[in-house]
């Protein structure tokens, strides 16, 4: 299934006739690609639902480079995308198909500007990737805690401009909440540099918190001073087999209680999830000498080198007399670990060699995760049977991707045409657990029109507002995010 991505036509018609030239002129002639088949890549995004066309791609490679575009662009009514790694899921880095508008790529601009480890600060440029930024804090002896799948590809301005979450929410917080402060381009190519590291600053407006999480319709993030913290000194993690999610949950609460900060991540995984894992991840191997409903990767982690492996210890032994753990496994080794975690984060890729999967992220209170699986089963059962569900996640959040696998021997065609029904059904339980219907990939094109369904009708007019403001042409990612 593919869905082009329509947007508004623009507020005016003027164009100015030597656009290419003008760019070229900016970047450089080498950094404005213009062929169809080299602009490919920027063009479609990983599951294929999305594809654009674009006048060209414009890869600008500092902050003065991406405001001369602006400003031109302001001028002339010129329609922006802006894209970091090309690895959102929700259609928001991919431009609409009406053949007008430019990319802006920021993967050029990669640097580390600053490092200071008094204040535990790193400056980074916006298209720097996920995994690069982890490298670095580790060389200076810290840590940066967001961890995402597509850390390899995905590039920090792209996170915060999504609000990324990943797998260390529980314990560090999503995106936002590892950013100190943001340098901006505006709409008209003004810089807001509020690249500040202070721990304490009440100057009035907090303003980087706009522009995290407004995928681009606001301003385009070209810097960012993130926050570092110490490096663990201990690590443990634990791979439970489980009979149910109220167990998971239980689990959760017991460990929290026993363990405290120390708690890094909480992951829930169905068998059918791990399945598709041994059919399809390179390598797998089953965790445990036994087959389980339900498994979850719990992980551990310490500022102190001495008590982390006693502490899990008690846990796993109080989880087992409390019946909420039918079997678990430490990891003996880094090789371990690591395989661990592969089982984890291959969950998503594996589906798509069993076949069409309607993927959903969605999040509820944590108290209800068993409740909102339970009734979205129920539900698939009456109106879609034969699918098979494939809810995983971070329990520990409330965050959990409901992903759909077609029936054996469907037709994949088929069943993705179903992709409206099943939203209907997921995100209508959310609803009605005041869940949310996007927990941390975004709104973008996908879920652009359900807004007005879900979203405070006063909080809409306020993001209007605020978009009108900061961008009255409506030339930044028109068509994302707001209805």
């Amino acid at each position: 299934m593919s869905i082009a991505a329509k947007v508004a036509p623009p507020l005016h018609a003027s164009r100015a006739e030597n656009l290419i030239e003008r760019l070229a002129a900016i970047v450089g002639a080498k950094h404005v690609v213009t062929e169809t088949g080299d602009m490919i890549e920027y063009l479609t995004e990983p599951r294929d639902l999305f594809i654009g066309k674009a006048r060209c791609v414009v890869r600008p490679g500092s902050t003065e480079e991406v405001a001369a575009v602006l400003r031109f662009c302001h001028e002339t009514n010129t329609r922006i995308v802006p894209q970091g790694g090309n690895t959102g899921l929700v259609g928001g880095q991919i431009p609409g198909d009406t053949g007008d508008e430019i990319v802006i790529s920021l993967k050029r601009m990669d640097k580390i500007r600053d490092l200071d480890l008094a204040s535990n600060t790193m400056v980074v440029e916006a298209g720097m990737s996920l995994l690069r930024v982890q490298e670095e804090a580790d060389k200076a002896d810290r840590l940066f805690p967001l961890s995402l799948a597509s850390e390899g590809s995905c590039t920090i301005g792209g996170n915060l401009a999504t609000n990324a979450g990943g797998t260390a929410v529980l314990a560090y917080g999503n995106a936002r909440d590892l950013v100190a402060g943001l340098e901006v381009v505006l709409a008209d190519g003004r810089v807001l540099n509020a690249l500040s590291k202070l721990k304490k600053d009440n100057t009035g407006y907090d303003l980087k918190h706009l522009f995290m999480g407004s995928e681009g319709t606001l301003g385009i993030i070209t810097a960012a001073v993130l926050k570092l913290y110490p490096k663990p000194r201990s690590v443990e993690t634990a791979f439970i087999g489980l009979a149910s999610p109220e167990d998971a949950l239980a689990l959760f609460m017991l460990t929290q209680k026993l363990a405290g900060n120390d708690v890094k991540t909480f992951e829930l995984m169905p068998r059918i999830g791990l399945e598709f894992v041994m059919r399809h991840g390179p390598g797998a191997r089953e965790p445990l000498s036994g087959k389980h409903d339900w498994y979850v990767l719990l992980e551990l982690a310490s500022q102190s080198e001495e008590g982390l492996s006693e502490r899990m210890m008690t846990l796993l032994e109080a989880a087992m007399e409390e019946g909420l753990i039918e079997d678990a496994a430490l990891a003996a080794s880094l090789d371990q670990r690591k395989d661990f975690w592969k089982l984890r984060e291959w969950l998503s890729d594996v589906q798509k060699l069993e076949g069409g999967s309607i993927k959903h992220d969605v999040s509820v209170p944590i108290a209800r995760v068993p409740e909102f699986l339970a009734a979205v089963q129920s539900e698939l059962d009456k109106h879609m049977p034969g699918v098979r569900p494939v809810p995983f996640g971070h329990l520990g959040d409330g965050n959990i991707h409901y992903n759909i696998s077609q029936p054996i021997g469907a037709d994949k065609d088929a069943f993705l045409d179903r992709w409206t029904e099943a939203n209907d059904i997921v995100h209508g339980i959310v609803t009605q657990m005041h869940g949310s219907i996007s927990a941390e990939h975004g709104i973008g094109l996908m879920k652009r029109d359900l807004l007005p369904g879900v979203k405070d009708p006063v909080s809409l007019d306020v993001m209007h507002a605020i978009k009108k403001a900061l961008d009255p042409q409506n030339i930044l990612n028109p068509g994302k995010v707001l209805p």
